[in-house]
């Protein structure tokens, strides 16, 4: 057998790609929110094992209080996460399809969602009082969220966007759905005892903020700007807050704080408004290059 030919019978008909490639270059919704769902039952499971292993490092009452119920309580299973990711993607060699630059036309509205998603982000870089954190707790914390923004990002708007799009779904599809999971996979925290209500506003205001990740995706072209957007706000929203899912008390908080503060139901806004102005920005025929072509 001559070097590069694949074993008879790995292969499927009428590709020449192994079975596990052809699987998810054929995409499909179906295949996004099974995609969605193994990756996310892993860092379930990976954070299970860290809080047997580890968990006495958590701080049960302030995941903040150290360095290491940081690490240990989100940064670890994140890291976990971050390769069952890095792992799916290589497999089907997609960091480059993920990461090519993007040639989908975005219209000028779009830019609304960067912005909106950076205006809060200066604002607590301003006004977190990182005097009230133990040393070392900022400096886990973001380096904490940046394995968020690259997770959630790579999985919500790179593996699952890709997937849609080469199922041949319209862009407003692709931003609806993608947005969703992203929204769904958040339903998680209900198993960690949050309470339900909590929950579902959670599942609403992530929705929203999925939507301003693929708007922004659109009209930067390439997926490191989300990865890095989103992986600068979740830490500071957590340090502005003191937690996870926390709304802090405006009493006695940074008036910059404040001014942050309604960022979420801005998001939601955005949400809403954008399922009725994308929906005449869908993707001209064919799949433009960069945007989840089949691979030759």
């Amino acid at each position: 057998m001559s070097p590069g030919t694949t074993t008879p019978g790995t292969t499927t008909p009428g590709t020449g790609l192994p079975r596990w490639r052809a699987f998810w270059e054929r995409g499909g919704l179906w295949r996004a929110v099974l995609a969605a769902a193994c990756y996310l039952a892993l860092y379930l499971l990976g954070g299970l094992l860290v809080g047997t292993w580890f968990g006495d490092l958590v701080d049960p009452e302030d995941l903040f209080a150290t360095p290491a119920s940081v690490a240990v309580g989100l940064a670890a299973p994140l890291l976990v996460g971050a390769v069952v990711l890095v792992a799916f993607v290589a497999s089907l060699r997609w960091f480059g399809v993920l990461f090519a630059r993007q040639t989908l036309p975005a219209p000028r509205w779009m830019w609304v969602a960067p912005v909106l998603v950076l205006a809060p982000v200066v604002l607590r870089v301003l006004g977190v009082d990182y005097g009230a954190y133990a040393p070392g707790v900022v400096a886990v914390t973001l380096a904490s969220g940046l394995l968020v923004g690259f997770v959630e990002e790579v999985l919500c708007r790179g593996v699952v966007v890709t997937v849609l799009r080469r199922g041949g779904a319209t862009e407003w599809v692709v931003m609806v759905m993608s947005s969703l999971v992203f929204a769904l996979l958040h339903s998680a925290n209900a198993l960690s005892g949050m309470p339900l209500g909590t929950v579902a506003l959670t599942v609403v205001y992530t929705f929203g903020f999925g939507v301003a990740m693929y708007l922004t995706l659109r009209v930067t072209r390439n997926l490191v700007w989300p990865v890095l957007l989103h992986g600068l706000f979740d830490p500071l929203l957590f340090l502005g807050t003191g937690g996870i899912d926390e709304v802090a008390d405006a009493a006695g908080q940074s008036p910059l704080l404040v001014l942050a503060g309604p960022a979420n139901l801005l998001f939601i806004a955005l949400g809403v408004v954008a399922l009725f102005l994308a929906r005449s920005v869908n993707r001209p025929g064919g799949v433009p290059e960069g945007v989840g072509a089949p691979a030759a």
